[in-house]
């Protein structure tokens, strides 16, 4: 049995671990609307990532993230990408709870080859003031209990394309 139609499936881990790219293809595998999360806020608010943290700082970002996020829970169904610190807020991971909660775990230098690959300043603002490497393996520490607390499934590095057909197998067989 295949994951209800009632449930949003939810991709979560780091910052250019795939979610994107891995929700795409597995949307279009299960026959489900994609939503990239980080691309709704931008719809919703009307301003970028990066703009809001300069201005309001991360507290005011995941304050409006929570809200995106309530909103796009509201319509079941999709395959929901969040953004890498989405699972940081209790209130996001009791709403992530109501779908399913699929971890894609990424080595952290392939993190940092993907973000070096597409440098996204407006989309992917710098966390911290350390250097991207050891800003993304200090992430990845800090948030990966978090990845793990709302996982139903923990899906292993693997390249992208064989991650998706992997995980579309997987959730097409998911009993809850």
């Amino acid at each position: 049995m295949a994951v209800s139609e009632e449930k949003n499936i939810y991709l979560v881990g780091p910052r250019a671990c795939g979610k994107t790219t891995v929700g795409r293809m597995l949307a279009q595998s299960l026959g489900r609307p994609f939503v990239d999360l980080d691309d709704e806020f931008v719809e919703t608010t009307g301003r970028t990532i990066a703009d809001v943290v300069e201005s309001e700082g991360w507290d005011s970002f995941r304050e409006l993230e929570t809200t995106v996020l309530a909103a796009v829970a509201a319509t079941p169904g999709h395959v929901v990408a969040t953004g890498g610190g989405a699972t940081l807020k209790a209130r996001n991971r009791e709403i992530l709870a109501e779908g399913v909660v699929v971890y894609l775990q990424a080595d952290p230098e392939k993190v940092v080859e993907r973000l070096m690959a597409e440098l996204k300043p407006a989309q992917r603002p710098a966390l911290t003031d350390l250097n991207l490497e050891d800003e993304v393996r200090k992430t990845v520490r800090e948030r990966e209990p978090y990845y793990l607390a709302c996982a139903h499934l923990v899906a292993p590095d693997r390249p992208l394309e064989e991650l998706a057909e992997r995980l579309a197998r997987e959730l097409a067989d998911w009993s809850e």
